[in-house]
């Protein structure tokens, strides 16, 4: 799952079912940032590199070896429709966190957005399964964690680090682990089976939609996997507008 992590940015992979369900090339294209200068900041941040390597390794085997073929498998067995229809149902999950976090960072449209798409999708969409809400112009946002709503409330990044099976993170991610934990309806299922059948499925889901992803890793692919993070996590935090070194800015018109 660490590459879903890096990607995609969407926080914690397992709690909140991994940051982002979905891959944006926006992440990617943040990469040409470090062109300009942007490596060195990456660099420092990751004074804790030693320990992140290691980790990251084993992160990678698990991958290599038991999510991907898994997710493989999944994709060749599973029709398109059926795939998306289970990729919609975990991202309207996920909404509750949106809809919560939105609030927390004063959101409000953004909220109101996010509460229309739950509410539509979770109805009319069937419990999600059919995203209805973009036809009726609520389009699905970038998604919002407590991580992000830390650095909006003040609070410092921190180290970057990489976790055990969750994969890529930062300190001030991690604090906001427990509530994004919180805040996935999963955890809350009583039955216990069924409560680790729907958990395996969504990693498995999300998985699936990333491997693709993989083929656009290059070099030294911890080094790629860490820059990919981080930088999406500034795009994340920033609401889409990164300024680089000349003092331009890259905003929501280069549709990410």
């Amino acid at each position: 799952m660490c590459i879903a992590k890096a990607i995609t940015g969407c926080g914690a992979v397992a709690g909140r079912t991994v940051r982002r369900v979905g891959i944006s090339i926006g992440s990617l294209f943040l990469l040409g940032l470090s062109q300009y200068g942007y490596t060195q900041e990456l660099v420092d941040q990751d004074p804790w590199e030693g320990y992140n390597r290691k980790v990251h390794a084993f992160n990678d085997t698990v991958d290599r070896y038991v999510m991907k073929p898994v997710a493989k498998g999944y994709r060749a067995i599973t029709p398109d429709p059926v795939e998306e229809s289970f990729g919609n149902l975990f991202s309207n999950l996920n909404e509750l966190r949106n809809i919560l976090n939105d609030t927390l960072q004063w959101k409000w449209g953004q909220a109101a957005n996010d509460s229309g798409r739950f509410l539509v999708n979770s109805t009319v969409g069937v419990v999600g399964l059919f995203d209805v809400a973009k036809h009726l112009g609520l389009e699905k946002s970038d998604g919002e964690d407590f991580g992000q709503t830390l650095a909006i409330w003040g609070v410092d990044q921190g180290p970057y680090l990489v976790l055990p099976f969750l994969g890529p993170s930062t300190l001030r991610d991690l604090g906001g682990l427990p509530a994004d934990i919180y805040l996935d309806p999963v955890v809350h299922i009583d039955h216990v089976p069924t409560r680790n059948t729907v958990r395996g499925t969504g990693f498995v889901v999300q998985r699936a939609s990333l491997l693709e992803a993989d083929k656009l890793v290059s070099g030294d692919r911890y080094v790629f996997l860490r820059d990919a993070y981080l930088q999406r996590r500034d795009y994340l935090v920033k609401d889409g507008v990164v300024e680089d070194d000349f003092g331009g800015n890259f905003d929501d018109e280069y549709d990410f």
